[in-house]
């Protein structure tokens, strides 16, 4: 019944978001990284896309997914938090509009909250550029080569490892 009900909710929210991170991974073999608070589908690593910063406080290449080297920026928000995040081409968030121009990481670009579906943990920023609109829609982010999404990776877990934190009942062994 558990089972069931999960699915259920990862069907629904993925119709609103327009993006299926699942049905995406299965598809094509990729990796697929998951919200560490709850485990919802994310993002896979196909969406991953380098976007650069020249206020970026620093940048490495890291093993982040699977066995892959990827770019990893550091950011520093007003509040003196930092933040190593990936950049991709989309991701399954829900973003908070209206976008905001002030203290953005990528010159040109607004940003707006990105938050699970599932369990509205923060997860990073959804950027897009200054001259749009304050509020779009999943289908015009989602198809816009000037979008992107930016996931703290300390938010997000690796699927393939947290299949080996998964311990099988003692009642279900044979």
């Amino acid at each position: 019944m558990w089972q069931v009900l999960v699915l259920l909710v990862s069907v629904s929210v993925s119709a609103v978001s327009g993006y299926n991170a699942t049905q995406l991974a299965e598809d094509s073999g990729d990796e697929l990284l998951l919200c560490r608070s709850c485990g919802y589908e994310v993002a896979t690593s196909r969406d991953l896309k380098f976007v650069a910063s020249a206020l970026a406080l620093g940048q490495r290449n890291d093993t982040v997914i699977g066995e892959r080297r990827v770019p990893v920026q550091l950011f520093e928000n007003p509040q003196g938090l930092r933040f190593q995040v990936l950049t991709f081409k989309r991701a399954a968030v829900h973003k908070h509009w209206p976008a905001d121009e002030q203290f953005s990481w990528f010159p040109g670009h607004s940003w707006t909250v990105a938050t699970c579906p599932r369990c509205h943990s923060h997860l990073g920023w959804s950027f897009q550029p200054n001259v749009w609109p304050q509020r779009v829609t999943d289908k015009e982010f989602e198809e816009s080569e000037e979008t992107f999404v930016a996931l703290i990776i300390d938010r997000l877990l690796q699927e393939n490892f947290a299949a080996t934190l998964l311990m099988v009942p003692k009642s279900y062994r044979s």
